[in-house]
């Protein structure tokens, strides 16, 4: 095999989905798993659709990810410009020369007459097609002279190149992921290839561009499988050879039918982008914004709509790419699950180390107005971990070692607090005073023993003493609460809860 060359190509019409983020990572994975290039290339010929912002957007997710193209628009390369509205006079030169092999033509149907046309044919109950039927009938240079053609574009006439489809053909295709597909060519219509406003359309920019930088394979979402002939048909007609097509699955709503949409992700409060998209209609969550981990998501990722075969969850990009074959992706959807998106987070919070982890933290501890030292937040981030979906959630889960209850829980407060609490607690601050060495262990036998003296029961003691320290009944073991927090600020939140509840 030569060298695998695959692109990604996105239109930069507005925020990343995660669509096309697996479209980029498969890409990614079978050219580093058979040693090749990655390319991004951006498909911006729809003028139109352009959102300022996008691209850059588009760039930054795949830096996030991980996902590092070795060429294309932001990274360089041998097969510049990257970006298709740079390349205008390549497709012009292309079009014209399917124009000269007959292999396409000049179009000046207006708008009113071809939908007068599609009107004409849904009274009847069909659908029109512009193909072989019926060309030879309309507004084109099929039934112009030469002379009357070029007086049209002389004039300025609006026109478009369409491809002349093959009569009667059946086209033979090859995906590597759907098997083989014969599709009869007189079902199909002539795409429009090339507008006069010397734009390309996708398709022939498309074609070009993979030609052009030697596109070894093709790897794009279902949604493409209904071009797949055309493509074909444009590769044979310029007399190139095709890539190998493969198109992938989709990735269908949490429940229902249909393919995952930003409203899914409304409705069930999960990101469905994979960085914040902001409009002026408000903010579409991110990823990186909620408090996911690249890898975590790139992990969740790779096995919507394939398989490794073996119970394997966990993978790292290495492991991805060693075991990543096409052989291996489902031609059915696969169905996306926020809920398992938020255990691999968790499984990936839990192989970091709290160093690893304490950058992030000493951020949110920042945005939270707090200062704290390093070892005292690792010491916390080692503590908590493993309850953590999100780093987040240590945090919002220890932010009592930070400050002092402002308030303690109701319900809380009616299971621990009776009417000799306040002097039970009284009595115990008294013997922790005396404490010399405050550590879990001496607090625990301390515990103990006053537990015993005073013949209660441990929760009569435990629940309003983890009140006081933390404002409900939630944490770790009260005797690290308390190593953590020294014996002067477990005092002081004792001596508040008595005065506020007694």
């Amino acid at each position: 095999m030569s060298e695998v060359r695959v692109r990604f190509a996105p239109s930069p019409t507005g925020p990343l989905h995660i669509g096309g983020v697996r479209t980029a990572l498969f890409n990614y994975l079978f050219a580093k798993h058979h040693g090749g290039k990655f390319l991004l290339r951006i498909e911006d010929t729809d003028q139109n659709r352009y959102v300022p912002g996008a691209e850059d957007y588009i760039i930054e997710s795949l830096k996030w990810l991980n996902i590092l193209p070795d060429e294309g628009v932001g990274f360089g390369g041998t097969h510049a410009s990257y970006r298709q509205s740079e390349r205008k006079e390549i497709y012009a030169k292309y079009a014209q020369e399917l124009i000269d092999s007959g292999s396409g033509y000049y179009a000046f149907d207006t708008a009113e007459e071809l939908d007068k046309l599609r009107s004409e044919a849904e009274s009847k109950g069909e659908t029109f097609i512009y193909n072989s039927q019926n060309r030879n009938q309309l507004n084109n240079s099929l039934n112009l002279s030469k002379e009357e053609v070029q007086e049209k574009i002389n004039a300025g006439v609006p026109y478009v190149i369409r491809f002349k489809i093959p009569e009667n053909q059946t086209v033979l295709l090859d995906d590597l992921i759907r098997g083989k597909i014969s599709i009869d060519s007189n079902t199909l219509d002539d795409k429009v290839l090339y507008k006069s406003d010397g734009m390309p359309t996708y398709h022939l920019a498309n074609i070009v561009d993979d030609h052009l930088m030697e596109i070894t394979h093709v790897i794009r979402g279902e949604e493409w499988l209904p071009s797949m002939a055309l493509h074909e048909l444009l590769y044979q007609a310029f007399g190139w050879t095709a890539p190998r097509f493969a198109h992938l699955p989709l990735i269908l709503k949490p429940e229902g039918k249909g393919k995952l949409s930003k409203r899914d992700g409304d409705k069930h409060g999960f990101p469905v982008f994979p960085l914040e998209w902001m409009t002026a209609e408000g903010i579409s969550k991110g990823y990186r914004e909620e408090g996911y981990l690249s890898d975590a998501v790139v992990n969740m990722l790779a096995l919507l709509g394939w398989n490794p075969g073996t119970e394997q969850e966990i993978f790292t990009m290495e492991e991805l790419i060693s075991n990543f074959s096409l052989e291996k992706v489902s031609k059915s959807g696969a169905r996306f699950n926020p809920e398992k998106t938020i255990w691999f987070n968790h499984q990936y919070i839990q192989q970091k180390s709290a160093e690893e982890i304490l950058p992030e933290y000493s951020k949110i501890l920042a945005k939270a107005g707090i200062q704290a030292d390093d070892t005292f937040n690792l010491n916390i981030i080692e503590l908590l971990k493993e309850r953590a979906n999100f780093i987040q959630d240590i945090y919002t889960q220890g932010a009592f070692f930070y400050q002092s209850p402002e308030n303690y829980d109701e319900k809380a407060v009616g299971k621990a607090w009776k009417e000799d609490t306040a002097g039970l607690l009284e009595e115990f601050s008294t013997e922790l005073s005396s404490i010399q060495d405050f550590n879990h262990t001496t607090l625990h036998d301390q515990i103990q023993s006053f537990v015993q003296k005073k013949e209660i029961g441990f929760g009569k003691l435990m629940m309003p003493v983890r009140l006081a320290l933390v404002g409900s009944l939630q944490g770790p073991d009260v005797p690290v609460i308390m190593e953590f927090l020294g014996k002067e600020e477990v005092l002081n939140r004792i001596k508040s809860i008595i005065a506020r509840l007694s």
